[in-house]
């Protein structure tokens, strides 16, 4: 009669004879190989402030892990329910900086979990598809760059003066705020130059009544 020791030690031998070392070599050395290829994408469309080898390198080890755990859960029942009990208590807190981290951090995961299930040719098709769709659009400049110009001026004069020379230097001009008190005017506007130039900004400030001129970069996801 078996006992229940038996039957699990029975079931364990089982799985351990169906662990295959070659599959498991060829699965990581495709995770590592798609990872390296997420990382090189990664770094080549980074578009943001400071960028990060942290996160880059958290992307290949995201494929890697990915992969060994569908390996593990796929070859057999007890272990999968197991580590999906395991992984509910898991909180992660990481702070996403950029919108588009969210994406890598996504295509590390599916593709872990794609070569993890066996499925390595849709892995690699489907790896290379959305990296060449990102390298393709990420650094096409679709419209100019917007700025935002504060003027600091002294008077009503010196702010007829300056916005004349703006208007005239740049393609567009929008006034976003106004402020008036005992000190000046103080002016805030998004602006779109026309060629990249920013030497009307010296202009500005060479103006008799402006105090300062100041050109900020505006993404749209901050306000200066």
């Amino acid at each position: 009669m078996n006992t229940f020791q038996d039957i699990f030690k029975s079931g364990f031998l089982e799985s351990v004879t169906e662990f295959s070392l070659v599959d498991t070599l060829v699965g990581m050395a495709f995770a590592v190989a798609i990872g390296l290829f997420i990382f090189v994408v990664y770094k080549k469309t980074f578009a943001g402030v400071m960028y990060s080898t942290g996160f880059a390198m958290t992307l290949i080890g995201l494929a890697l892990v990915t992969a060994l755990v569908i390996m593990a859960v796929t070859s057999n029942v007890v272990l999968s329910l197991g580590m999906v009990g395991a992984l509910s208590i898991v909180r992660f807190r990481a702070a996403i900086k950029e919108p588009m981290e969210i994406v890598y951090l996504f295509w590390s995961i599916a593709a872990g979990i794609v070569i993890g299930a066996g499925m390595i040719p849709l892995a690699v098709l489907g790896s290379g598809m959305i990296g060449c769709i990102l390298l393709l659009f990420s650094n096409r400049k679709i419209h100019e760059n917007p700025y935002i110009l504060i003027l600091d001026c002294g008077d009503e004069r010196a702010e007829d003066s300056a916005m004349a020379i703006a208007r005239e230097a740049v393609a567009r001009l929008s006034v976003k705020s106004k402020t008036v008190n005992a000190a000046g005017i103080e002016l805030t506007m998004e602006i779109r130059m026309k060629d990249g130039e920013t030497a009307f900004v010296n202009r500005l400030n060479a103006v008799d009544g402006v105090n300062s001129a100041t050109l900020v970069s505006y993404n749209g996801e901050y306000m200066a």
